[in-house]
């Protein structure tokens, strides 16, 4: 089965018409929205969605969905892609090095796995090593969308949290933004009148950038330098249509931190911070939780919505219990498939190895799988035009036992064979009418079929359809 998300570049010079600018000028994919204009970039988005590129252009003007591409990506490997309530439910797949672990090479395969397997975009999170050249073998090889967290590289740069200076973060945005980093998460709602709000916290703050930022404004007795410095970064960002996606320092670490005071007076600096941004023509999206329980999100999705004026929302699951380590993939893509299905518009994948260690190749895949299952399940619900038709499509090949359309339309085609083939490996076994958990005289769907024939006379009574004699392939014990 051939994957749309394959690594390999989809579209060259999509972008035509977008260019890195000087700061005195707007060519972004916001600007041009204002302006009227109907981009490459746009109507690529507008293809791939099924939509009126006017549309796709009407909704980027008003905030609602965003085109994370950076000029310099748009040029060589990016095939454009759209977030926002308009669009399909989108997946982020976040790989990247630690300071003890992983390679250039093993985040290239990351990569592979994350885009094969369908995520819409990634985050290269590294924090240790040659970050930069990670960054750029990641950016070369990648057709979708690439986001960062610049506060990780900048803090490398620096013996002690408190000797980070607005300069270093400034330095290593437009560094980072230069290489053709499509999106950034900034840290700039945590604000330092807000640290007293988490002492009663379990976890306290979760977030890595959000914690550092802290120690750096308490070691200072100074405001955040990100929201100080908000405007410049802006001015950055539109240089070369770099997206913010505006990160929620202060998110729930477990269900009983969850919609705290904390949370909320950040997100409502966030709705602030968007206003700002889009005066700038900087496109937005905006960070949520986190660890949430079921009956708390949506309303976390109406609150987001509606203090950060419609910016499309990108959340982080939430996981809905706090119980299952090695298995938040799965906690966290029920919460990701009902926050999608109330409105969040890109979803960030959680794998097995949260809270546990750094993910490896394999932890990629069942992580990116999971969050297929959840926004799939999300454009279901919200009754997507076309969501449903590759439900129905599988669904008729399994009644009708069609084994390799099966296989080809499920969003594992691997798995599900190797799962079929571990009990009947026969080629033979891909025209039985039966699997081996029911077998040939209890599967219902064959028994449904011989009654329906029943009833129209097709079918002699007490004459079952042939089976397939064992003597040909023979079935597993217990088969």
């Amino acid at each position: 089965m051939t994957h749309e998300g394959d690594v390999t570049p989809h579209a060259k010079n999509v972008g035509v018409g977008v260019k890195a600018v000087g700061h005195g000028e707007a060519a972004t994919q916001l600007g041009f929205a204002r302006a009227g204009a109907v981009t490459e970039a746009m109507k690529r988005v507008a293809q791939r969605e099924g939509l009126d590129a006017e549309l796709v252009r009407s909704e980027v003007a008003q905030g609602r969905l965003i085109i994370p591409a950076n000029a310099h990506h748009l040029a060589t490997s990016l095939d454009p892609m759209g977030v926002g309530l308009v669009a399909s439910v989108k997946i982020n797949a976040n790989i990247g090095n630690s300071a003890l672990t992983s390679s250039e090479e093993e985040e290239r395969k990351k990569l592979h796995m994350a885009v094969h397997y369908g995520a819409d975009t990634v985050m290269d999170l590294s924090t240790g090593g040659d970050i930069p050249q990670i960054r750029q073998a990641i950016i070369a090889a990648s057709p979708v969308p690439v986001g960062t967290v610049p506060i990780y590289e900048a803090f490398t740069r620096v013996k002690r949290v408190e000797d980070l200076t607005p300069e270093i973060l400034l330095q290593v945005i437009e560094e980072q933004a230069e290489q053709g980093v499509d999106y950034m998460t900034i840290h700039a709602g945590i604000l330092l009148e807000y640290l007293p709000l988490v002492k009663n916290r379990v976890t306290g703050i979760v977030s890595r950038g959000g914690s550092l930022l802290a120690q750096w404004m308490a070691s200072h007795h100074a405001q955040n330098p990100l929201y100080e410095r908000f405007d410049d970064i802006s001015d950055i960002l539109r240089a070369h249509d770099v997206s913010y996606s505006l990160g929620d320092s202060l998110r729930p670490g477990c269900l009983a931190d969850a919609s705290d005071e904390a949370q909320l007076a950040e997100l409502k600096t966030l709705g602030e911070l968007t206003e700002r941004a889009w005066a700038k023509d900087v496109q937005v999206m905006i960070e949520g939780p986190g660890h949430v329980p079921m009956d708390q999100l949506e309303m976390n999705v109406k609150l987001q919505q509606r203090y950060c004026h419609e910016a499309p929302f990108y959340t982080l699951g939430p996981l809905v219990t706090d119980v299952a380590p090695g298995y938040d993939h799965i906690t966290s893509a029920i919460g990701a498939a009902m926050v999608g299905w109330y409105g969040a518009s890109l979803l960030c994948y959680v794998t097995p190895k949260e809270h546990l260690g750094l993910p490896n190749e394999e932890d990629v895949r069942h992580g990116v799988i999971a969050y297929k299952i959840a926004a799939h399940a999300a454009d279901v619900a919200r009754g997507r035009r076309g969501a449903r038709d590759r439900d129905d499509a599988l669904s008729h090949a399994r009644f009708t036992f069609d084994w390799e359309q099966q296989f080809a339309l499920s969003l594992d085609p691997e798995t599900s064979r190797r799962m079929h083939d571990e009990t009947l490996p026969d080629g033979f076994y891909k025209e039985a009418k039966f699997c081996s958990m029911c077998g040939p005289k209890f599967c219902s769907m064959r028994i449904t079929q011989t009654t329906a024939g029943l009833l129209e006379g097709e079918v002699p009574s007490g004459q079952p359809p042939a089976v397939p004699r064992e003597s040909e392939a023979s079935l597993p014990a217990g088969g």
